[in-house]
């Protein structure tokens, strides 16, 4: 294998759900080895996702490559072989047996912070607004923009359904 001397992010398969143990392996086995010099990060790319939940708002950690971690690491044949044999994983990603590398703009793509955001809201419920004009006001969704995190909801106000577009906080799913 040709020795390159800039470090690289390389993606490493492991079993599903076992990412964190890998990470706490490959980074005990890097430590016990002396091969911090070879090996100098091992990430698991995660989001912050925000989920609304029965009118309660919890952010969560989401992993964004379940199967997945990535390694920052110098290409030598001791650095591959401590990480391909540490416990579960199963592989590099990249054809055969060599590994390849992540482009600067691919692992950009991947690092950069995102924050999702879910609801359990659903169009056709019906939902109380809880923040300015339309305050205390309650109406029908009618269209969830999950991109721009709005919705739009139908308020009845004088004999007519006025559209209102708001931000999801700003209105709960009224209980039947």
């Amino acid at each position: 294998m040709a020795e390159q001397q800039e470090p690289q992010w390389y993606v490493v398969h492991t079993y599903s759900g076992y990412e964190n143990k890998v990470k706490a392996n490959l980074e005990k086995s890097v430590e016990n080895n002396g091969m911090q010099d070879l090996i100098y990060e091992v990430k698991i790319p995660v989001e912050e996702a925000v989920e609304i939940k029965n009118n309660k708002r919890r952010t969560v950690q989401r992993k964004l490559l379940p199967g997945y971690v990535m390694v920052r690491m110098i290409m030598t044949n001791e650095s591959w072989y401590l990480v391909r044999n540490t416990r579960g994983v199963t592989g590099f990603v990249g054809p055969g047996s060599k590994p390849t590398p992540l482009s600067q703009t691919d692992f950009a793509s991947i690092g950069e912070n995102r924050t999702a955001t879910r609801i359990d809201i659903e169009v056709g419920d019906e939902v109380r607004i809880l923040t300015g004009l339309f305050e205390n006001f309650t109406g029908r969704v009618v269209e969830i923009d999950s991109i721009g995190k709005k919705v739009r909801v139908m308020v009845p106000m004088l004999k007519r359904e006025t559209s209102v577009d708001l931000e999801y906080d700003e209105v709960v799913r009224e209980t039947p």
